[in-house]
């Protein structure tokens, strides 16, 4: 037979023990909750881990690519400021006649040997003429038409005076040629007028 203090005994165990697991599993799942939390936070400190090293790799990247363009083109601006001493260098010889050539030869030859030092300095710093020819076709990427006219035997677009050369700093371009462009347009060559 069952003795009630027995059962009374172990119903005070079974109630203890329900308390103590009741316990446990609020325990459990505080420590579940807090453990996602810490989680959650630990991913998202990854997540700002990586975007900063990324940041600072792109940064690098973008110092480095600043760097190079500024030594390539950094001397861009006194390039630019030496452009109307080899143009009046220029004129001064394309403008010498051949009784001033007599005359003036040494004069005029250090003239040139100065042109050419000038050219030879541009040379070494990426420094390039952009030198259209007459006839050639205007290209608004390299030429800067400074007039129009419609010139006989010429047809639309097509350069028919030089006024100035053109330079280039390795890939950029520091100046336009400046030119004169034809507007004529192209006429049929059996057509004998009206």
């Amino acid at each position: 037979m069952a003795d009630p203090k027995n059962d009374e005994f172990l119903d005070d165990i079974d109630a203890a023990e329900s308390e103590e697991y009741a316990d446990r599993a609020a325990e459990m799942d505080d420590v579940e909750v807090e453990l996602d939390s810490l989680r959650a936070e630990r991913d998202d400190y990854r997540d700002r881990f990586m975007r900063a090293l990324a940041d600072a790799e792109n940064t690098r990247k973008r110092s480095e690519k600043d760097r190079r363009e500024a030594e390539k083109y950094g001397g861009s601006k006194l390039a630019r400021d030496m452009l109307p001493v080899y143009d009046n260098l220029k004129r001064a010889l394309d403008a010498a006649t051949d009784e001033q050539r007599a005359a003036f030869g040494p004069l005029l030859e250090g003239v040139e040997l100065t042109m050419r030092e000038l050219l030879s300095v541009f040379s070494k710093h990426g420094i390039e003429p952009v030198s259209p020819q007459v006839g050639d076709r205007f290209d608004p990427q390299l030429h800067q038409a400074m007039f129009e006219a419609p010139v006989p035997n010429t047809t639309a677009g097509e350069i028919i005076q030089v006024s100035t050369e053109g330079f280039l700093l390795h890939d950029r371009l520091l100046r336009p040629a400046q030119v004169g462009v034809s507007s004529m347009v192209a006429q049929n060559a059996g057509s004998g007028g009206k």
